[in-house]
């Protein structure tokens, strides 16, 4: 996994609104981010097996598919790949455990203005960029050997 940058992540949306879809990608790509979005959370599995992106931000509430039963694929795909509840359901304290425990990351609620939306998108991505790291020092790739000394 690439570690994180606010400057230069590439997002993808899930969610079933269109409107706010857009709202969020046109936001997210003025601050310099490259985002892809989906629309229909079943598609999930076929974009990530084809395309690569640094953080998934997945909409509870869809018509289809489960938001907390897509966390749980796209967890068993990436270990590693933050993922954003993104739900304007308000805060369902059951929902959001059951969140986090399929593998979210965080989440944002849909309900705040964009610039607050913005800064805890920001502050996940964060967290996430400094376990990388943390895992990357303790645990190292170590390099093998190609042979042995006679």
């Amino acid at each position: 996994m690439k570690v994180l940058t606010r400057a230069s992540a590439e997002f993808l949306i899930i969610d079933d609104d269109p409107a706010i879809t857009k709202f969020l990608v046109t936001y997210l790509k003025q601050k310099g981010h490259t985002c892809e979005f989906l629309t229909e959370g079943f598609r999930t599995a076929q974009w990530l097996e084809h395309n690569q992106t640094d953080v998934v931000v997945v909409d509870l509430n869809m018509p289809k598919v489960d938001g907390i039963s897509l966390i749980s694929y796209i967890r068993e795909m990436s270990q590693k790949l933050p993922i954003i509840v993104f739900t304007g359901v308000g805060y369902d304290e059951e929902r959001m455990h059951a969140a986090l425990r399929a593998g979210a990351n965080g989440y944002v609620s849909k309900n705040l203005p964009i610039e607050q939306l913005y800064c805890v998108l920001s502050r996940v991505l964060a967290t996430c960029q400094m376990r990388a790291r943390r895992e990357a020092l303790t645990n190292p790739t170590r390099p093998v050997l190609a042979g042995a000394a006679a």
